[in-house]
């Protein structure tokens, strides 16, 4: 999971240090890249996880309050990235978690009984104390998802590449699932610095993409997924509620 902000927080990569995906910039050096980056060798509660044996609890439901935004989409050379416009939020628990910017990682990186999904969907977002909350979306191959149709003909392909398109209008929301029961732990960034404190929300129900659509995201990348991480006797939970709020878009 990629926390790409302009204020206060570190950005990706800088000039100086260039983490990535292969053997010489990759997950199993990433601590050694930089001072700024020892929590992803040392850290004891990291993400993502094996989701197993999750216990089953009467959680607090997730109300979604997301609005529709311009499409303004980035190729970070680590992610395919789509910004968010402010305004757009979850509450969980009595917090209000702003929408920042939803991601991709090809194959999945949380993995379900150590199955691995075609892809997974990160929709960051940050509290105004700074607190971080990551919505997950596992998505395998299935039917054509039409929710995806209108941006993603507009994938950039070049690492640094940015389109905006003000007349693609998406909203987020139409994106996930129906059902929104959800696996929830505290885990960290998937990727460096691999802060941690990160409050996870991984989706039961997966996101179908038909297999052309995935094809295409894996035409420009492939392979940008963490390994799973020790669970480290963190707690891990499963919404065990007989409904699940599905929330509002407006």
């Amino acid at each position: 999971m990629n926390h790409n902000k302009t204020k206060k927080k570190v950005p990706q990569h800088t000039e100086a240090v260039c983490w990535g995906y292969e053997a010489e910039n990759g997950p199993d050096i990433w601590g050694q890249l930089s001072s700024g980056y020892g929590l992803c060798s040392t850290g004891i509660c990291q993400s993502p996880i094996d989701i197993v044996h999750p216990t089953p609890a009467k959680l607090s439901l997730i109300t979604f309050n997301y609005q529709s935004t311009p499409l303004n989409i980035r190729n970070t050379g680590n992610t395919i990235e789509v910004a968010y416009q402010s305004g757009s939020w979850i509450e969980v628990d009595g917090m209000k978690y702003h929408l920042l910017q939803f991601h991709f990682h090809a194959p999945s990186e949380h993995t379900v009984a150590g199955d691995l999904s075609d892809m997974e969907m990160h929709l960051v977002h940050e509290s105004e104390n700074g607190m971080l909350a990551v919505i997950g979306a596992l998505i395998k191959s299935g039917s054509i998802n039409t929710a995806f149709n209108p941006f993603w003909n507009y994938l950039p392909s070049t690492t640094g590449e940015s389109k905006q398109i003000k007349d693609v209008i998406l909203n987020a929301y139409d994106l996930l699932p129906i059902r929104k029961h959800t696996y929830r732990y505290t885990g960290s960034l998937t990727t460096p610095p691999c802060s941690e404190g990160v409050k996870w929300f991984v989706l039961t129900t997966p996101i179908e993409m038909s297999h052309s659509q995935i094809a295409a995201f894996k035409s420009i990348m492939f392979g940008n997924n963490r390994p799973v991480q020790p669970l480290n006797g963190r707690e891990l939970l499963v919404d065990a509620t007989k409904e699940s709020n599905i929330g509002s878009k407006d």
